[in-house]
């Protein structure tokens, strides 16, 4: 998984509402949170495929956050798009999209599935879990990637005259298994080093709070 601010002047973290890419690695989806003005131009100045874009995030309906959402949605239109786009955000979003929609006499030819956030699992998908939690009339967050196990040697299984079963699946979580004649399948030399997981917490606030202290304990943390 991958993490890019896409405005390169805001890697000082000197300014709030910036919109920042997270990039699955087991898929093409692309996930933005929050929607600057000039959105869409940095996503093609780092060479995103703007057609990839699934979900976009929006902690909160400060004018800065979504400044650039109109805009993006109408490229994605012109775009030809069809497959179905996913936004998580304040309930009241949906009524600033149709309030879009009516002023510039358009519709989109793609379906927008409008989330509104809540305290707690907002998204589980491809391994990847996302917790919101509401902090003053905005919504903080924790991304939670789990361990991902290495590639199963299926060739060097099959020299060990191991039958394809379940018995794969376990040695690939790294189990052991003794055999009657003593002899040991060790899971771990018959796979690859497993990917560890980890966890991200993002923040609108770099305050001290002690809810930011219990939740970044063992976190990395990126601020919004």
């Amino acid at each position: 998984m991958m993490f890019r601010y896409l405005d390169i002047n805001t890697y000082i973290l000197k300014q709030n509402n910036i919109s920042f890419i997270m990039k699955l690695s087991a898929v093409r989806d692309i996930w933005l949170f929050n929607c600057t003005e000039g959105c869409q131009f940095n996503l093609f100045d780092q060479n995103f495929k703007i057609n990839n874009l699934s979900k976009i995030i929006i902690p909160n309906l400060h004018i800065h956050n979504i400044s650039g959402l109109l805009g993006l949605l109408s490229t994605l239109n012109l775009t030809g798009r069809i497959k179905s786009l996913h936004i998580y955000a304040p309930v009241d979003l949906k009524y600033y999209l149709d309030l879009g929609k009516k002023y510039s006499r358009t519709n989109f030819s793609y379906i927008i599935y409008v989330h509104s956030l809540k305290t707690g699992l907002i998204i589980n998908q491809y391994g990847c879990k996302i917790y919101a939690f509401n902090n003053c009339h905005q919504y903080e967050f924790i991304i939670i990637q789990s361990e991902q196990y290495g590639t199963f040697f299926l060739n060097k299984a099959r020299n060990n005259h191991l039958l394809p079963g379940p018995l794969y699946g376990k040695l690939k979580k790294g189990n052991s298994f003794l055999c009657p004649d003593g002899f040991i399948f060790d899971g771990y030399k018959l796979t690859s080093i497993s990917m560890l997981g980890y966890q991200i917490c993002i923040f609108l606030s770099c305050f001290y709070k002690r809810k930011i202290f219990e939740n970044t304990l063992h976190s990395r943390i990126i601020l919004l």
